[in-house]
């Protein structure tokens, strides 16, 4: 069994794999001032309701953008199961069969967004990661990263503009019926909701342009289901694709590290 972590700027998810499968994913959120005690209670918690012991877990993975809490996840996995996790970042890039851009400023989950895809579809390939910041990462069929583009992910926008206005509120995520907003609600839903579907059909047709039409596109991410109108653009929508990619880069550091033993 594994344990996998991908600690995002909104949440940190668990996932245990077992017998080439998705046994468990779980959420809370990412907070660099949550105590150690907290995530291994948590975790504690999960892997009993699971009925899983802590000597079944055989290899941890820790993917991680929030730096200051990379650490207390880490320190986390080593006490709780007695071996120090793979942490997913430039040092372990080399051992992956992809081509990673820029290594030392390109995020983790970017990383495993890519090698999922290139594992997963063989092609090029844009993920769109409907995160706390929308991305779009392609990668080649060959396995190089291309390029990546980056907004603010929906909610985000959506808190912005609840941040700094003095009358506008913040929102649910909700796909308003007209584009001509008659609420206060309806017109924030209207500019953000609809003008991200804007934003992603304009990009994503941009940059298979610039790739000549060869390159398909997936949806991954907390919100990559909220925009129903956006299905046609994509080919597949994978929730779990990050999560999926991190495991992908512990099995190949593992595996080299087999080798090498």
């Amino acid at each position: 069994m594994q344990i996998i972590v991908d600690i995002g700027n909104t949440d940190a998810v668990f996932g245990l794999y077992a017998q080439n499968a998705w046994q468990h994913i779980w959420r809370t959120p990412a907070n660099p001032n949550t105590p150690i005690e907290f995530y291994e209670g948590q975790l504690r918690l999960w892997l009993l309701e699971a009925d899983v012991s802590l000597s079944q877990v055989q290899t941890t993975v820790l993917s991680s953008v929030v730096p200051d809490l990379t650490p207390t996840v880490r320190a986390m996995l080593n006490e709780l199961f007695g071996f120090a996790p793979i942490v997913v970042g430039p040092g372990v890039y080399p051992l992956l069969p992809i081509e990673v851009l820029r290594p030392h400023e390109i995020g983790a989950d970017l990383v495993a967004n890519a090698l999922a895809a290139y594992t997963r579809y063989g092609r090029t390939c844009t993920v769109v990661d409907f995160g706390t910041a929308l991305t779009f990462t392609t990668v080649s069929g060959e396995g190089k990263i291309l390029g990546i583009a980056i907004a603010p992910g929906l909610r985000t926008a959506i808190r912005s503009l609840f941040a700094n206005t003095a009358q506008l509120p913040e929102v649910p995520i909700e796909v308003p019926d007209s584009a001509l907003g008659l609420s206060t609600t309806h017109a924030i839903q209207a500019g953000v909701i609809l003008g991200y579907e804007g934003l992603v059909r304009s990009l994503v047709g941009r940059i298979r342009d610039e790739l000549n039409g060869d390159c398909m596109a997936v949806a991954t991410g907390g919100l990559s289901g909220r925009i129903p109108a956006l299905r046609d653009v994509f080919t597949d929508i994978v929730p779990s694709l990050t999560l999926e990619g991190v495991r992908l880069i512990g099995e190949h550091v593992t595996a080299i590290s087999d080798v090498s033993a």
